[in-house]
């Protein structure tokens, strides 16, 4: 087994994940436990030292004993790990120039069992601001950036090794192999045949059902891929329990509410659909900070399915369409990693619920959840959609969501998307959409004066939506989608292309 000491990153979860794909068992532990008793263990045969938001020269940066280097089991430090392992070997780390997004890595030395079998140039995925400028005694330069001398280090004698950028995101290439390389060379440990069992996780449900006193299952239900999948997988499990609600916020697109009543049609579930239209822009009218928008919105949602459970007799449980990626960036992962954004559906929740959350896809990525759709034979248009934010436009609209700015939003979501469909690049890329900036500029519109709203566009490429890169759409394509907005819409006065990646940027603008 694979130790991984977590410090806080917002991918701690996925190397884990991506550990267990390649067929190794691993486990994640608080960098505030004791590790010496952990360590002991026979079952420990590697060590990974996770990110994290802190500088390990800070009073309060969590540290670990120095004990850890003298069991002479092999170690990987990633990003703040590796610094960390500068740090406590009497190295020196200091705040650097930051970096975020792919660089070129340049490997060094070859002959490193962490790059075994690995081209000596390629992309790597960074997110620092401090580096290590002295290294400690025995280590020396494994691969280097173009910015960064340190990139990657190592004390082969030892097998202690580490590196600046992040492996187990999705844009580094070669991540797998480096974590493959550290697990199976260096750590010595046989890969097992990992195939996802799908029963596993619906005897799960069962049980969590059984044990927490059975009763009626109101699902939340919104026609994204993740509250459908979640959906469908409960009601592989528990299916005559299940009541699907659609709340029609009027923040989703128009079609969904049409897009509800085919999906659940094949498991023979009739969504019930409130119109609540009203009850949201009357709860968002003059809120303009995103955090408090996120928070209403998940606060108002529960408050609807309460009082829908009322009217359901033995109405005890909420299904959600939880995924990780919404559990870490809203600060609530078991180490307690930085509050990004509160997502509606985890950091918006009252203190106090009276159902019972079932989430069976909590610990799960979005490329795992289109996994499970794939195994649930859900169709591939439902499988591979563009996912689509909870909280909806209401977090696309900067400032003060209403009536108004939700109609335009909506309509210029409508003609970018179709004109991607025509050039047969909406299924090609992982989200697309545009944001009402609230920033105005001048604009001539039939020699006019117009004094217009900027429209930002954001289309992007992803697979976990931990990581993500900004879309290469032709020039012509772009042109096209430029100028359809600015003629069809007299308050626009420019549109803007989006290409900051992720990180440092979230996905939504809010």
């Amino acid at each position: 087994m694979i130790i991984i000491v977590d410090f806080g990153s917002q991918t701690t979860h996925l190397i884990k994940r991506r550990l267990e794909w390649l067929g190794f068992e691993a486990k994640i532990v608080s960098s505030k436990e004791n590790l010496n008793s952990i360590l002991k263990s026979d079952l420990c045969r590697g060590i990974i030292l996770s990110g994290g938001p802190s500088s390990v020269y800070e009073k309060n940066a969590p540290l670990i004993d120095k004990k850890i280097f003298d069991y002479k089991i092999p170690i990987l430090g990633i990003c703040y790990g590796m610094q960390l392992i500068a740090y406590l070997l009497d190295g020196q780390v200091t705040s650097h120039q930051r970096e975020y997004g792919p660089q070129n890595l340049n490997i060094i030395d070859k002959k490193s069992h962490l790059f075994k079998n690995i081209p000596s140039k390629f992309s790597v995925w960074m997110s620092h601001g401090d580096q290590v400028v002295k290294l400690p005694k025995n280590f020396k330069i494994i691969a280097s950036t173009e910015k960064l001398k340190e990139a990657a280090i190592e004390n082969d004698l030892k097998k202690i090794y580490g590196v600046q950028f992040h492996p187990e995101i999705y844009h580094t290439e070669n991540g797998s192999e480096i974590l493959k390389n550290f697990a199976q060379n260096i750590c010595a440990i046989a890969p097992k045949k990992n195939i996802f069992q799908i029963e596993n996780l619906i005897e799960k449900i069962k049980n969590e059902w059984l044990n927490q006193g059975k009763g009626k299952i109101i699902s939340a239900v919104s026609g994204g891929i993740d509250s459908t999948v979640a959906t469908f997988i409960v009601a592989k499990a528990l299916k005559k329990e299940i009541i699907p609600i659609f709340v029609d916020s009027g923040l989703l697109r128009e079609e969904t509410k049409n897009k509800i009543k085919d999906i659940f049609k094949s498991v023979d579930l009739k969504p019930k659909i409130i119109n609540a239209r009203k009850i949201f822009l009357k709860k968002l009218k003059g809120v303009v900070d995103p955090e408090k928008k996120r928070k209403i919105i998940g606060k108002t949602y529960i408050e609807i399915f309460e009082k829908e459970a009322k009217k359901i007799k033995n109405a005890k449980f909420l299904i959600q369409g939880t995924i990780y990626s919404d559990v870490v960036e809203s600060g609530h992962s078991d180490n307690k990693s930085a509050v990004i954004k509160s997502h509606h559906n985890v950091g918006g929740l009252p203190k106090k619920m009276k159902l019972k959350l079932i989430e069976p896809l909590r610990y799960f990525y979005k490329d795992e959840v289109r996994m499970i759709g794939r195994f649930l034979n859900l169709p591939k248009e439902i499988v591979d959609a563009q996912p689509f934010p909870g909280p909806g436009f209401a977090i696309r609209i900067i400032g003060e969501v209403n009536k108004k700015r939700l109609d335009l939003i909506k309509k210029i979501d409508e003609v970018l998307n179709n004109i991607l469909k025509k050039h047969n690049l909406y299924e090609k890329i992982f989200q697309s959409f545009p944001i009402l900036t609230g920033i105005k500029s001048t604009a001539v519109k039939g020699d006019g004066r117009v004094y217009g709203e900027v429209i930002g566009i954001r289309i992007y490429e992803s697979t976990d939506i931990m990581s993500a890169s900004w879309a290469k759409i032709p020039y012509e394509v772009l042109n096209e989608i430029a100028q359809e907005i600015n003629q069809k819409f007299s308050q626009v006065s420019r549109v803007v292309y989006d290409i900051s990646t992720k990180p440092p940027s979230t996905m939504e603008w809010e």
